[in-house]
């Protein structure tokens, strides 16, 4: 399917070994597709990551690393590691991030690396700095891979150094892009070198993590992964499967009549229990932190409607009152808001429909078949006809474009329909009359995949795969905590 990819064309990359011999006498040589290319002193030539061509196809060709050129053992083969740190599980437009690499060999003398960030097409995403220092021990250099400009941070001869014994570490800023664009993913590669004077004997570590825009909700090990979890009414018990590390965790939290209201309330990235309580009108909430917190914000028949209204990363308190048709929003920044937004009848449909970080204030109404938006980017009011009467809301990034998209599962005939800025119009044939809608992110990809809960067992239609599973979770009467955010 692939093979009509062009092939890489890159230049030959700088031996870290040969750093300060090759600025003593210089170095000319000939690369794989027959140019000459000058090594220097001044760090690796650009595209030696590994990352792969599309970041959205991990089984894709990859850009070369440094094996290209060093000759010691394959890739994280030897005894130490390369790592990236800092990293969040989630982005927020703009926001700038200092990231650490570190290099780690104990047998090695000097260090290097190179890291890329791309986005789900394999292009550039974000951007990369280096703090100002001299001598400099980092720059960003710009190279080619399957048509796309990436941009590469990396170390220079002044960055070679170990930090301390046994490795080196580098410190430098990623500054995410002006809107969320889905998942990111960073590729690093590490060289742990023996200073010989040649390329052999060198140590070619490979390293890569990811931070998302949002879709791994449910996640309770902060792995860019949803985990299969549900939230049992009758005992107010969560239940859940992790993937890192493989567990299965179950936490008291609740009581007969609470309403699951899951979330990431204190920005870790990994999301907490919480309950609403509708016979006081209070939160309850366990964070991953360790706190504990309770806060009377709501009343009898109000419904939760969790997201981050004001863009800082963290869930915020928020209610839809069918009542009056008011939202009710406390910011975990602590502003209070008031929004009349909807009719008698109507269903929350709160996400991110304009990628700004923001969840915004939506409903659908499913007596028409119409969805209202008011998006926070640029203050607007959206209407569109999506949907019938019957049909429930089940909004979600399904392209993986970093923006929440119209979406509905139909019980008459169990089918969901979506329409997406990338796919356009789509629908699947998934489930049937009685389950229940639970869509999530459960292979990490940065796409929603399609779920439905039924009696205690749960059919997934990943985007990445194994596209089709069936896994038995729960009990007749448990509520998917992933459908905590969406409301039927």
């Amino acid at each position: 399917m692939f093979s009509s990819v062009p092939r890489v064309r890159t230049t030959k990359c700088i031996c870290v070994v040969t750093a300060a011999f090759v600025a003593a006498l210089g170095f000319a040589g000939v690369d794989s597709v027959g140019r000459h290319a000058n090594a220097s002193a001044t760090g690796p030539s650009p595209s030696f990551t590994g990352a792969p061509l599309i970041n959205e196809c991990p089984d894709c060709p990859r850009e070369n690393n440094c094996t290209s050129c060093h000759s010691g053992a394959q890739p994280n083969t030897a005894q130490g590691s390369i790592t990236i740190s800092g990293l969040p599980a989630n982005y927020l437009p703009d926001q700038q991030i200092q990231l650490t690499v570190t290099t780690s060999d104990p047998n090695a003398v000097i260090y290097g690396f190179q890291m890329v960030a791309v986005n789900r097409n394999g292009e550039n995403a974000g951007t990369l700095s280096v703090p100002p220092a001299n001598p400099q021990p980092l720059q960003v250099v710009t190279g080619f891979v399957n048509g796309n400009e990436r941009k590469y941070v990396e170390h220079t001869l002044n960055g070679v150094t170990p930090t301390q014994f046994g490795s080196k570490s580098w410190t430098f800023t990623w500054t995410a892009p002006s809107e969320r664009i889905g998942k990111i993913g960073f590729y690093a590669a590490g060289n742990g070198a023996d200073s010989n004077g040649a390329s052999s004997g060198d140590n070619i570590y490979l390293s890569s993590k990811a931070s998302l825009s949002g879709t791994a909700i449910a996640n309770f090990d902060a792995d860019t992964r949803s985990d299969i979890s549900v939230y049992r009414p009758s005992n107010g018990t969560w239940y859940a499967l992790t993937t890192s590390p493989p567990s299965y965790v179950v936490t008291q939290f609740g009581e007969p009549g609470d309403k699951p209201a899951p979330g990431d309330y204190d920005g870790d990235g990994k999301t907490d229990q919480a309950v609403f309580r509708p016979s006081n009108g209070t939160w309850y909430i366990k964070k991953s932190t360790g706190s504990f917190t309770v806060t009377p914000f709501g009343a009898a028949g109000d419904i939760p409607v969790p997201g981050d209204y004001d863009g800082d990363a963290r869930n915020d308190l928020a209610v839809w009152r069918p009542s009056n048709q008011n939202w009710y929003v406390l910011g975990s920044t602590g502003v209070y808001r008031i929004r009349s937004f909807g009719i008698a009848g109507d269903k929350p449909a709160q996400g991110d429909y304009d990628a700004d970080g923001k969840t915004d204030i939506a409903i659908f109404r499913a007596s028409t078949g119409t969805w209202y938006i008011l998006t926070s980017k640029v203050p607007n009011f959206l209407v569109y006809s999506f949907g019938v009467n019957g049909d429930v809301p089940v909004q979600a990034d399904y392209d993986g474009d970093g923006k929440t998209d119209l979406s509905v599962f139909r019980p008459s005939n169990s089918t969901w329909y979506r329409q997406t800025a990338t796919e356009g119009f789509r629908f699947y044939a998934f489930g049937q009359a009685g389950d229940r809608p639970a869509p999530a992110d459960f292979d990490g990809d940065g796409k929603t995949d399609i779920a439905v809960f039924r009696n205690g067992t749960w059919y997934i239609h990943g985007t990445l795969g194994p596209t089709y599973t069936v896994t038995s979770f729960g009990v007749p009467g448990d509520i998917p905590v992933s459908s905590g955010y969406i409301a039927e």
